[in-house]
């Protein structure tokens, strides 16, 4: 299997329903930050690509048609090279209620003392050996700091991707540009709505 979509959007910008309609679309599975919290020993992958050690990106994906959410989308770059068939959607979301959602989880979830949960623990590894030096540069930044982070990252992926390789997708958007997108038709049910928030929340003990 090789990947087919690439999500470049940060987390918060309602990445696991996209991950549950691309899969009912047939484009799964598709990769999350949960599959980390499934499978703690990707940890080890994510750091050493996250040292910027050379990285066999079929070791992780082998087994994945799409990934979106961290780890993934903070190395886009690395992943349009490497899978130059595959399409990229951006999700995104107004600046200031994605602070909202992430300062209320990821950053609470990083502040937390190393847990004795496996998967836990390796969400907190890879949140400290990739999202936050890759896409923060670190997590002591501020509002200001990090909203300006993301609107960066988004303005350069609109930039640096070809634009018949993109969709730039709010999942409020539902089904129609994301289907139009891929070619393939518009299900005959409702796009998702996962509330990650509660899951995050609940699986952190926020």
């Amino acid at each position: 299997m090789t990947l087919e979509v690439i999500g470049a959007g940060f987390g918060r910008t309602g990445t696991l329903s996209l991950k549950t309609a691309l899969e009912r679309l047939g484009l799964g599975p598709c990769y999350h930050m949960i599959e980390v919290w499934a499978h703690p020993e990707a940890a080890d992958f994510w750091e050493r690509a996250g040292a910027g050690e050379a990285v066999d990106w079929s070791e992780i994906f082998g087994a994945y048609a799409a990934t979106v959410d961290w780890p993934g989308c903070a190395f886009w770059r690395e992943l349009i090279v490497a899978y130059p068939d595959a399409k990229v959607v951006l999700g995104v979301r107004e600046p200031k209620k994605w602070w909202e959602s992430f300062s209320s989880t990821v950053l609470e979830q990083m502040a937390l003392p190393p847990s004795d949960d496996p998967g836990v623990r390796s969400i907190q590894r890879v949140g400290m050996s990739v999202v936050a030096p890759r896409s923060f540069a670190g997590f002591e930044l501020d509002e200001a700091g990090f909203t300006a982070a993301f609107e960066a990252h988004n303005a350069a992926v609109v930039a640096e991707v070809p634009a018949e390789r993109l969709l730039v997708f709010r999942v409020s958007e539902g089904w129609a540009p994301l289907c139009d997108f891929l070619g393939v038709p518009v299900p005959d049910e409702e796009f998702p709505n996962v509330n990650d928030r509660e899951l995050f929340r609940a699986v952190f003990g926020l």
